[in-house]
This record gives structure tokens, sequence and C-alpha cells, in this order.
């Protein structure tokens, strides 16, 4: 099932069953999501290390009178849009700072069935916008394909090696990401995830908010994963929870971590 279609699905539910009646004559939630599909597709930027940044904040302005039919479901609305803007940003491999945004605002001047879309990256205070353009209804994109995520039982941690290292072992021990970012572990827990709990953030629409957890105890290192959506991998194979070894590639989202130990 597409991300549009899905998106469909989610909507009817919105809705009660009511979702032909509600949206009648006006803009359609379907056309929204293609534009800001367009949106970030049209506002790339290469980033170091070959990832693709795209905004991550989408202002809808409706005409006054769509706004006036959509207000009772724009807030559940936005979070349907974000949702569903995000598995599309997730599935081509793209990179957003933080959650992807939607606010849905009246826009005096618009005629009817006609919106406008402005897309930004936020970074949580500094906005950075991109070109914003007005339109009416477009037709529909192809939509894409994406595997639905696999569920999965957590189990306890295997045995693994000791990690080896320099006295004190919190410093001699980090990971490696695939654009050379260095991350140094400390003794404890460290969450890895795209969240603000996260200790380790990551901007990766394919992690969750709190994807994974590293327990450290000065000899070992053990990757836990915390029921993350896309699941973590380890070389390759999914993992629910395993003590790493040096040299171990670790997959969330698009993201590689390289385990190392110093020394």
């Amino acid at each position: 099932m597409s991300v549009l279609q899905r998106f469909e699905k989610r909507l009817e539910g919105l809705v009660e069953g009511a979702f032909a009646k509600v949206f009648k004559g006006v803009v359609h939630p379907v056309e929204i999501l293609n534009a800001m599909q367009r949106e970030a597709e049209a506002h790339k930027a290469i980033l170091a290390g070959g990832r693709t940044l795209v905004p991550n904040r989408y202002v809808i302005d409706l005409s006054p009178y769509d706004h006036s039919r959509l207000a009772p479901y724009a807030a559940a609305l936005a979070q349907e849009l974000a949702q569903s803007q995000a598995e599309f940003i997730g599935e081509q491999g793209w990179t957003v700072y933080g959650d992807v945004i939607v606010e849905i605002e009246r826009g005096d001047g618009l005629d009817t069935g006609m919106f406008r879309v402005t897309a930004e990256v936020y970074t949580g205070g500094d906005v950075a916008p991109v070109p914003s353009y007005e339109q009416p209804p477009p037709p529909a994109y192809p939509p894409y394909e994406q595997p639905a995520p696999t569920a999965y039982q957590q189990q306890g941690p295997p045995p693994g090696r000791p990690v080896s290292g320099p006295p004190g072992g919190a410093r001699g021990v980090r990971l490696v990401a695939n654009d050379g970012r260095t991350y140094p572990l400390s003794i404890g827990s460290t969450v890895i995830g795209r969240g603000d709990q996260a200790n380790l953030r990551l901007p990766d629409v394919g992690i969750s908010r709190r994807h994974a957890r590293l327990d450290y105890d000065g000899a070992q290192v053990v990757l836990t994963d915390l029921g993350s959506t896309n699941g973590t991998m380890v070389n390759g194979q999914r993992v629910s929870a395993v003590a790493l070894n040096p040299g171990d590639m670790i997959q969330l989202g698009t993201t590689t971590l390289t385990f190392r130990v110093d020394g």
C-alpha cells in the first residue's frame, strides 16, 4: 500500500465514514500531500557525506471557505499529513532536522479550492525558509511503495566479548557515522533517536524518537532496540539486543554507525 493510499485510509477513520461528504467541493487533503511531496523534492540540499536534506516544516494556507469546512479536523489532519510526509521522506532516504511539522492556516485572499504551501528547514530555533508557491489542485503523483515494518519481540542481550581499550574505557569507545562524525560513549546508558529525549540525536526520519539504547558498563557495550518502527540492524541482521564487538556496523534508518574501540 502506497503512502497516499495509507493516508486516505487513515483520513476515512478520522472523519468516521463521512470522508466523501466532508471533503466534497473543497480542496482534498491528498492534493495537499502531493504538493508537500513536490516541495520536498524541489528543495533538496546535499549535506556533507552525501546526505540529502529536505524541509521539515510545512505551512498550509487554505482559502477561508476550505479552512472553515476543515476546521474541526485541522489538528488531526495536520498530524496525519506530517506522518505521511515523514513516511515519504524516509522511503526516499532523505534527511530532516527533528520531526516533520505541519501547520494549517487560513489564507485570506485565496479562492475556494486554492491553497499555498510554504516549506522551511526548522532546526528548533532558527528557520531557513525556502520559496513557496500557490496553485490550484494538482493531479495526483504516482504512488510510492514502502514495505511494512516487521514486528518482533524484544529479548535480553546475548553474552559478548569484553570491550578492550585504555584504562577508563569510556574515552576509547566510540561510534563513527557514515559521514565521518564521531560519538564517544560514556559509561552508563546512551539513548539514540531523533527526539528531544535522546542523548545521541540523529536527524534521520527513518529513526524513531527513542530508537535504541547503548549500555556500557566499562567491560562491554550492549545495544538494545527500544521497539523502533523500522528496527535496528547489526552487520545486516535485525536485532533486539546484542553485545557489540569492535568493527560491528549498526544500521538505524539510513544512518550507519561503526562501533570502534581504541587501543
